[in-house]
């Protein structure tokens, strides 16, 4: 199964969870990347149940430093979806990372450090088109799975 357009929503940027660090450096390349196209070309990847991100880190803190209140996302069931696996980026510090220990570290206070946990996702997003006008709009959020 590939993931289409009809596959994202957009959802707060309120209610998405970070797991792990981001690299400054390159999320001030894809701010001003952002900027420079005016919006969003990439869904991020996000655990429908707790808004846990699993792709997307640096975009979602483009939307905190544009002010914007929702960004394109694919919501999925992180926990059961195979078309998603969880591995540890070689020279992390860790010999290993579970879809578990990524749901519990983005319910915490604390996250793993940049380039810790490395998803492989079968399916490639879709090619999307969002621009910045759009996600500082703040229309009723009904979830994921519309519901």
């Amino acid at each position: 199964m590939e993931w289409t357009e009809s596959d994202v929503t957009l959802v707060p940027l309120t209610w998405l969870k970070a797991h792990e660090e981001i690299k400054e450096k390159n999320r001030d390349k894809l701010l001003e990347m952002t900027k420079r196209w005016d919006g969003y070309t990439k869904p991020l990847i996000v655990d429908r149940a707790t808004g846990a991100i699993l792709d997307g880190h640096h975009r979602h803190s483009v939307g905190l430093l544009l002010g914007l209140k929702r960004v394109p996302a694919i919501c999925l069931d992180y926990l059961t979806d195979d078309r998603i696996e969880v591995d540890v980026w070689p020279g992390c510090g860790r010999e290993s990372i579970t879809k578990t220990d990524v749901i519990e570290m983005s319910l915490s206070p604390e996250v793993f450090p940049p380039k810790t946990s490395r998803h492989r996702i079968a399916d490639e997003t879709p090619p999307i088109f969002f621009p910045l006008e759009t996600l500082r709009e703040y229309p009723p959020f009904t979830g994921p799975d519309g519901s």
